[in-house]
């Protein structure tokens, strides 16, 4: 029998631990469960995040009860999307972040190490604004992947702290990949810099006590 929980889903082995911590941290006795499937950004970057949905809806389904959270910003729109199939609440780990940025303010810089994830992110932000006008500009860090792909997070988060410092004129900055939120401590910048997972994690876990 299926100890009841939250699902996480991860396309990086990566967030784990982050995702471990911050539930020892914050919400001592959660029962998470970690998914990894690599596979699934590899396909969503050369076909489209749609073109995972198929094995998304098979992957999770079979994951158990209880609510999913999904870590990653490239197919999170196409994972909640397959809540109604799946019977059980799907959320994108970024769709709080989303919501506490357009309520900081309209003029929103969005970070993002993959150009996979800066359309999502602006279609997310969009929603979460509900019609309010947004200037939303994007900004892919220079090289960034290729260090996290490496598996120097060490330089990867040092060069989305840089890029973080060097926005101007934005009300909020976000850090569109969960993988980036050790960057928020290390920026210096003046400006608000948010990032996913705490959020996410915490929205996710009041879903399973609604269950």
């Amino acid at each position: 029998m299926t100890v009841p929980g939250l699902t996480l889903l991860h396309t990086s082995p990566v967030h784990v631990p982050v995702f471990d911590g911050l539930r020892d941290r914050h919400h001592p006795g959660a029962v998470l469960r970690h998914l990894v499937a690599p596979e699934l950004l590899d396909r969503a970057r050369a076909d489209g995040p749609r073109s995972v949905a198929p094995a998304l809806r098979e992957l999770l389904a079979a994951a158990g009860p209880g609510p999913v959270l999904v870590a990653c910003s490239t197919i999170g729109a196409t994972a909640e999307a397959l809540a109604p199939a799946l019977g059980a609440p799907v959320l994108r780990v970024d769709r709080p972040m989303a919501a506490a940025a357009v309520r900081t303010g309209p003029r929103i810089a969005v970070l993002a190490a993959l150009a996979s994830t800066l359309t999502p992110t602006a279609e997310l932000l969009a929603e979460e604004a509900g019609g309010r006008p947004l200037s939303v500009v994007p900004h892919l860090v220079p090289g960034a992947w290729e260090s996290f792909g490496a598996g120097d997070t060490a330089r990867y988060l040092s060069q989305v702290a840089e890029a973080a410092d060097a926005v101007t004129g934005a009300d909020v900055i976000v850090l569109a990949q969960a993988s980036m939120a050790g960057a928020a401590d290390l920026a210096t910048t003046a400006t608000t810099v948010l990032s996913s997972p705490a959020p996410g994690l915490a929205a996710a876990l009041a879903l399973t006590a609604e269950t």
